[in-house]
């Protein structure tokens, strides 16, 4: 087991990310993140997931800066932070303490999450089970409750299997699988770059199997907890979800049924966005985000 580091001049044409990055020790590995100080006084914490990177919004910094601080750290093993060389290095478990050890390394609060893909299945136990006083609100984007009692569908399978069987992981061919609109070249680049080495993408192969879905699995008790904490949660919760994600679209009234607040929110789709909305409407996803910050 070797850990990675993905040298810096594979980030210098990456195409209107131009934030320098920073990095907190979160153990062994160290995470990268941007700290993007914004003209108000709230804080996002916007976290991606498979097999992204920060890059994935920057097309909504720009915005989330009129109301405040934005966090975007890359988890470990994607973006500019650490990567372990072996899939078995990567547990749901690790995952969640590296992103625990994150937030309380930075002392964020008052944090408005912002979530996606994995970047909710790690996120909103951590906000709303694990250290909710850190947070004031959440926005749940094409998000996932793995708690087995939704299933995934055969394309979220699909998925998993191209992933897994992929002799040479080609991670913008899946981003753009997942995008309603084709990627550019220099977007597919940049989704590229994180991933030097064949070695570097074994967080990337690790991910579709680790989502937990039978009993046993690990990270499944988590969501079971998740789930009855959301039944009783007050603080606002948005379900933002696009018009064309079938990994995703089921959980999206899973939501809203479950969480006291959730209905509180405009009934809305994003339309023309794909699993990965950020990529596909970022600047549509970041408007209605700052609108429920406003109304909450």
């Amino acid at each position: 087991m070797a850990l990675l580091s993905t040298p810096a001049d594979r980030f210098s044409d990456v195409p209107n990310y131009d934030y320098d990055p920073d990095f907190v020790s979160v153990g062994e590995p160290d995470m990268a993140f941007v700290d993007v100080e914004g003209d108000g006084e709230e804080t996002f914490l916007c976290l991606h997931g498979e097999p992204t990177w920060g890059f994935l919004y920057r097309k909504m910094i720009p915005r989330l800066r009129d109301r405040g601080r934005v966090v975007v750290p890359d988890f470990v093993g994607f973006g500019r932070s650490d990567k372990y060389d072996a899939v078995d290095e990567y547990t749901y478990d690790r995952h969640a303490g590296w992103l625990a050890r994150f937030v309380e390394e930075l002392d964020l609060t008052g944090v408005t999450l912002v979530c996606q893909d994995w970047g909710s299945i790690l996120g909103l136990p951590l906000a709303v089970s694990d250290q909710p006083a850190r947070f004031d609100r959440i926005v749940a984007m094409n998000a996932l409750l793995t708690d087995g009692e939704t299933d995934l569908p055969a394309v979220w399978h699909q998925f998993k299997d191209m992933v897994v069987e992929a002799d040479d992981l080609d991670v913008a061919r899946v981003i753009d699988t997942g995008c309603a609109n084709d990627l550019t070249e220099a977007a597919a680049d940049a989704y590229r770059a994180p991933f030097h080495s064949e070695a570097s993408k074994a967080g990337a192969a690790a991910w579709p199997p680790m989502v937990p879905r039978e009993p046993g699995d690990n990270g499944i008790e988590a969501h079971r907890q998740l789930a009855a904490d959301l039944a009783d949660y007050g603080k606002p919760f948005f379900a933002l979800f696009s018009d064309a994600d079938p990994i995703t679209e089921a959980f999206r009234d899973r939501f809203r049924d479950l969480v006291p607040t959730a209905t509180d929110q405009p009934d809305v789709w994003v339309e023309g966005g794909g699993h990965f909305l950020q990529e596909d409407a970022g600047g549509a996803c970041a408007d209605h985000i700052v609108d429920f910050v406003d109304r909450t």
